[in-house]
């Protein structure tokens, strides 16, 4: 059964859907909506959050607020009831989504935004707004502008994004010689006969399989991430990726060597933004000296969308570097649903702040043990 709440202010109608099945039946809307918001990234896609809500949402805790005008919807805010204790709205997406956001209407940006604001804020009557990983310039920093409480914006964590263009016009970044090199792993790429292939909607899941095992094989014995083996987001990376696939929201590359899959790349797709998100790759092609990182790469500039950038997404690995990528910092906004709450923002604010400096006290050391073993190493 539907859970709804309805308000109606003129010609535009509020609501707030509490229940999966409704949530799924928006599909439509939700990404007529999307295509309208220029800032929207491939993690608000409709295929990808309902997927996530069925793989990791808590039953009764959905909290997606729509705005609609006119009967068309302006506005989305997919969040969902938690608690740190304490009650706190958060975004759909969890840690498996490198950006999160509302959607706006691009036509209506404004009214949308104070409808959605009004709207959110009702929602969290007991609770606080807690929005990370908000890519700069996001539509969710609307919200926070036009918040008639307690707000506040933190840092959250960077990416590295580089322009969307040729492999050619993305060597151009580098020195010379480093361009010379590169150049060269991509004869051999080529010379050693490695082809790769769009896999069809109807091949995404066994891929993905393939995929997903071959990424466990690359990383055993360094650490895999732990979500990535776990069933649930299998499911899910099936479930959603299957229709993004279908939607033109994500594109699912083959590599083959010798008739043989040697790995798989997920690109996840939008107007504003191309993420490279996973791979798998066999660890026999380090072995015949392939670099994995360049083959990607050149794959991911054939299928950016052409009026993206294309996001190395969080993580801040040295091979990103060699790129020259810009980096930029994704922003948390904090929003206190009533004034009673203010405190608890500012206590959060603060606790954010220590563990910020904590974390780069340990990265600090880290980097400084780094560099007294690998000094000693060479002497």
């Amino acid at each position: 059964m539907t859970v709804m709440e309805e308000t109606t202010t003129s010609s535009v109608l509020v609501e707030v859907c509490t229940d999966a099945g409704r949530f799924g039946a928006l599909a439509p809307e939700w990404r007529r909506l999307h295509a309208r918001c220029r800032t929207a990234t491939p993690f608000q896609s409709h295929a990808w959050l309902h997927s996530w809500w069925l793989s990791y949402g808590v039953n009764g805790r959905l909290r997606v607020v729509l705005v609609r005008r006119n009967g068309e919807l302006v506005a989305a805010a997919p969040l969902m009831l938690t608690y740190r204790p304490y009650r706190v709205l958060v975004g759909l997406g969890g840690a498996i989504s490198d950006y999160k956001d509302v959607l706006l209407d691009d036509t209506c940006a404004a009214e949308a935004a104070h409808a959605l604001v009004t709207a959110v804020r009702e929602t969290a009557r007991g609770a606080l707004v807690d929005l990370r990983e908000v890519r700069p310039s996001g539509a969710a920093e609307l919200l926070h502008t036009h918040w008639p409480g307690a707000r506040a914006s933190l840092p959250d964590s960077a990416c590295l994004e580089l322009p969307s263009a040729p492999m050619d016009e993305l060597l151009t970044r580098l020195a010379a010689n480093r361009a010379q090199r590169v150049r060269a792993k991509l004869r051999k790429i080529d010379a050693l006969g490695v082809t790769e292939r769009a896999v069809p909607v109807a091949e995404v899941p066994s891929t993905l399989e393939a995929l997903l095992s071959l990424h466990q094989m690359q990383w055993r014995g360094r650490g895999v991430t732990r979500e990535h083996v776990r069933p649930r987001f299998a499911d899910h990376l099936t479930r959603s990726v299957r229709q993004m696939v279908a939607d033109g929201e994500a594109v699912v590359t083959e590599f083959r060597l010798e008739d043989r899959v040697v790995a798989v790349d997920l690109t996840l797709r939008a107007p504003s933004l191309t993420g490279a998100y996973l791979y798998g790759a066999h660890p026999g092609l380090r072995a015949r000296k392939v670099d994995v990182a360049t083959l990607l790469l050149r794959s991911c500039t054939r299928t950016a969308h052409p009026s993206s950038v294309l996001s190395l997404l969080r993580g801040n690995e040295p091979y990103k570097h060699h790129w020259r990528p810009e980096p930029t910092l994704n922003q948390r906004y904090l929003l206190a649903g009533r004034a009673r709450w203010t405190p608890l923002l500012w206590w959060c604010v603060g606790y954010a702040r220590v563990r910020g400096r904590v974390a780069g006290g340990v990265r600090r050391v880290r980097g400084w043990r780094g560099a007294w073993k690998r000094r000693n190493a060479s002497t």
